[in-house]
């Protein structure tokens, strides 16, 4: 009995190694959970045309936003762990699990259903307001909003998303309240700033440095733990006092758990080939976005640990 099992367990490895070998065959698709115009897309794009290079393949960007991305999350949760599918998402992974427990509603996905494949980028998220409101800082907005409370309109990526938590983070560390304009993703907030529908957001620095530079919103501070390259002379929440304000736009790739050792071995390696080529980096350097690759292992730990400070805020801010 053990030597016929020992006998199956070499053929299943055999074959997956050699499936290994072969992969890919045929298209590899990222699934995008938002829509156009966000941190995802600017990051999907230059990795779909390397892995197209690199593979032969055709690598196709694919849009499936909704539920704050959890719709186009659950679409790669559930396919087949064949690594063929592959998810550019941000925090928004976990932070609709969190926010699911505190309405007690059964998520359409979880967390052990995706495996993280590697980190592409980390960066703060940046305060930006419209240039008609009459503010240049941190405190003269809280001086204005204490001034008009639930007046000064604030627009995010929709209900404990990924530029609506932290800025909720903030709102409560300030003590003050601001009216919610929640929207589709990250790129549709920022457009309701640009059009002045609302007059605070938060974005990351690639999404909105165009507009800080032509005078369509003006930035007031970053969510990070020290000043960002695009932004050095925007003071951190951090270093004005808020010292539990901080939060990262980070972009990942991550697939349907349960692939096969070797092939999901075989998609970091093309993963990493990916993003280390001049090309790749030349690509995201172009819009401002500074690559920070974490394999998977590295990325995971890095994961987890956004996991739990991510939860702990929404813990805080509760039911809305």
């Amino acid at each position: 009995m053990i030597t016929r099992l020992t006998t199956a367990i070499v053929l299943v490895l055999a074959a997956a190694g050699g499936y290994a070998q072969d992969y890919p065959t045929r298209a590899i698709t990222l699934t995008n959970p938002n829509p156009p115009g966000g941190m995802n897309q600017i990051l999907a794009q230059p990795l779909s045309a390397m892995l197209e290079r690199i593979t032969g393949q055709p690598a196709p960007v694919v849009n499936r936003p909704g539920g704050t991305a959890g719709v186009g999350t659950a679409y790669v949760a559930n396919q087949p762990p064949d690594g063929y599918n592959i998810l550019v998402t941000t925090a928004n992974l976990h932070l609709l699990i969190e926010k699911d427990k505190i309405y007690g509603i059964k998520s359409p996905f979880t967390l052990d259903q995706i495996a993280p494949l590697a980190l592409l980028s980390a960066d703060p998220l940046i305060m930006v307001v419209h240039p008609s409101m009459p503010v240049k800082s941190v405190k003269e907005l809280v001086a204005l909003a204490k001034s008009k409370p639930n007046e000064i309109v604030f627009s995010t990526s929709g209900p404990y998303g990924i530029t609506h938590t932290p800025q909720a983070m903030f709102f409560h560390a300030a003590g003050i309240t601001l009216r919610h304009l929640p929207t589709t993703g990250g790129g549709p907030a920022v457009t309701q700033a640009l059009g002045g529908h609302s007059q605070v957001t938060g974005g990351g620095p690639a999404a909105i440095y165009p507009y800080t530079q032509t005078g369509k919103l003006r930035a007031i501070a970053s969510w990070g733990a020290k000043p960002n390259l695009t932004f050095p002379d925007v003071p951190t929440f951090i270093s004005l006092g808020y010292k539990d304000v901080e939060a990262y736009l980070w972009v990942g790739v991550f697939t349907r758990s349960g692939i096969p050792e070797p092939v999901f071995k075989k998609m970091r390696e093309l993963v990493a080939k990916a993003t280390a080529d001049p090309s790749y980096r030349a690509a995201l350097e172009k819009v401002q976005v500074v690559p920070e690759y974490l394999d998977a292992p590295e990325f995971k730990k890095f994961f987890d640990a956004d996991h739990r400070r991510m939860a702990t805020a929404i813990k805080a801010i509760g039911k809305l």
